[in-house]
């Protein structure tokens, strides 16, 4: 691929996956990949811009820089996007469309207002040619626009992603303090865990930590099945689109004979909702569901790998409640589990005491704005 058929994007993550997406974005064919705070830039094809919307499993958005220009306040935001493209050829008075601002420039301190003044600008600029104007749709515009302000610099981006693409479409059954599906992907890809030994979750909540492994698995992309914001650009080729969707197609492995992936339950409603968002995602008959305790039940033949986000006491429950689920997820794994690996996420490191073990690995996440760490047992 000659340089001169690069664009300039950036992947917006979860903060702590910032590694793991880079190597994602690396293997699904992008260029000098660079990680940023909770982001990665990247230079990419357009057919690999198109295959990581589709394939790539921990980014929320994906940005393709359009247009940079000197920004030290407001009349040069308002004149520099003007002038950042051929408006009459991307945003004609019948799309709709919206606009996200991160970072600050001079008298530009305050993400809505700056907003507004890209939207002005181009409305503006709409009514001087056509008379009339787009209007502004929050929830599904056809044309999403990100402005990023760094000091004296504006950078104005397309996202493609209709949509942050953490939604896979499975999950119509949420839990009570949900894990974002891209941020489990990206716990299991730290795991180590490739579809070889058996993965259990004795605390699987709705299942997102077992249904992202089991996707992954099977290779199936997660952006198969749903729209996107990129298909409304002006300069969208479908052929090369529909390339990348036969070749994510073709990737997926449906014969593929995995280990047992098991998923525990003590609440008989959320167990439900597992059920309920494992046969969304067309994995019936891949994850057993089991109701109750895990202390009543016992572990496929290993060894093999556990991975478990248990309540961390700031949403669901109170410290001394957790106590006694904690001391006994220890003894479970202590004398169940010899030879397993542990993963676990914690967002309270004085319940986590409780396990009575010591990790061998501590990776620094961030879960909802919680500061969390993704915690690595070796069972002996």
């Amino acid at each position: 691929m000659g340089r001169e058929n690069r664009l300039s994007a950036v992947a917006v993550l979860p903060q702590g996956l910032e590694a793991a997406g880079c190597d994602e974005l690396s293997k699904l064919g992008a260029h000098e990949v660079r990680p940023l705070r909770r982001a990665a830039e990247f230079q990419a094809s357009m057919a690999c811009l198109y295959r990581l919307h589709l394939q790539a499993r921990l980014p929320f958005r994906l940005l393709r820089e359009m247009a940079s220009f000197p920004c030290q306040g407001r009349d040069d935001l308002y004149d520099g996007i003007r002038r950042a493209l051929n408006w009459e050829r991307w945003l004609h008075p019948s799309m709709s469309f919206r606009v996200d601002v991160t970072g600050s420039a001079p008298g530009l301190n305050h993400s809505h207002y700056s907003a507004l003044q890209v939207k002005n600008a181009l409305v503006d600029q709409q009514r001087d040619i056509w008379g009339e104007r787009s209007s502004i749709d929050l929830e599904a515009p056809d044309l999403s626009l990100h402005l990023h302000l760094n000091r004296e610099t504006a950078v104005l981006s397309l996202d493609g992603s209709g949509g942050s693409l953490h939604r896979r479409g499975y999950r119509a059954a949420m839990g009570v303090a949900p894990l974002k599906e891209n941020l489990a992907a990206g716990l299991i890809q730290l795991s180590g865990w490739d579809g070889s030994v058996p993965l259990v979750d004795p605390c699987c909540g709705s299942g997102i930590l077992l249904i992202e492994a089991a996707l992954m698995a099977l290779q199936q992309a997660p952006g198969l099945g749903r729209n996107f914001g990129l298909e409304g650009w002006a300069d969208f080729q479908s052929e090369l689109w529909q390339e990348e969707c036969e070749r994510a197609q073709q990737r997926r492995r449906r014969n593929l004979n995995l280990p047992p992936l098991l998923g525990i339950e003590q609440d008989p409603l959320v167990a439900e909702q597992a059920r309920v968002n494992i046969a969304a995602a067309g994995l019936e008959g891949v994850i057993e569901i089991r109701d109750g305790s895990f202390t009543e039940h016992h572990l496929p033949a290993g060894p093999g790998v556990l991975v478990c986000n248990p309540p961390y006491g700031q949403r669901i429950g109170e410290e001394e409640e957790l106590d006694h689920l904690y001391s006994a997820l220890g003894g479970f794994v202590r004398e169940r589990a010899s030879g397993w690996q542990l993963w676990l996420l914690s967002g309270n490191p004085k319940l986590t005491g409780g396990l009575r073990m010591k990790a061998s690995r501590r990776i620094p996440v961030s879960n909802g704005g919680i500061d969390c760490r993704w915690l690595h047992y070796a069972i002996r």
